[in-house]
């Protein structure tokens, strides 16, 4: 197995190796822009995070939770991922999650063009990201 020796991990390279983003670039934009919190503190890109600790990520109008149990040498395969996270997100989210994706204004028919200003907006406030 790829245990990694570490103690501490940069939370944005933490993220993108178990796979909550596809680049390191994106990572750390989330981190920028508040969406990522480590045990109720909103976290910056370079922060050290430590074996036990607890990362709530906003995602798609929800927010999961997750904690941390070992850190990786580098990006995972998927069937990996749980063996150094274990999600931790309630299911009254989760379900919530489901129910923004199958909704009928969740998924927009391919060819309708760009939301309005307005579409979007009532999106927003349909998923929640208006906070």
């Amino acid at each position: 197995m790829l245990k990694g020796n570490f103690v501490n991990m940069r939370i944005d390279k933490f993220l993108w190796s178990v796979r909550l983003f596809k680049t390191r670039t994106q990572a750390a934009e989330a981190c920028k822009s508040g969406r990522i919190e480590v045990d109720g503190t909103t976290a910056k890109a370079a922060m050290e995070i430590k074996k036990g600790q607890s990362i709530r990520m906003r995602d798609t109008g929800i927010h999961r939770t997750f904690c941390v149990l070992d850190f990786p040498k580098g990006r995972l395969g998927a069937a990996l991922v749980v063996q150094y996270m274990k999600e931790t997100t309630p299911e009254e989210e989760l379900q919530k999650r489901f129910n923004i994706l199958h909704s009928p204004g969740g998924n927009r028919e391919r060819g309708t063009g760009r939301p309005t200003k307005k579409d979007r907006r009532e999106l927003d406030r349909f998923t929640g990201e208006s906070e």
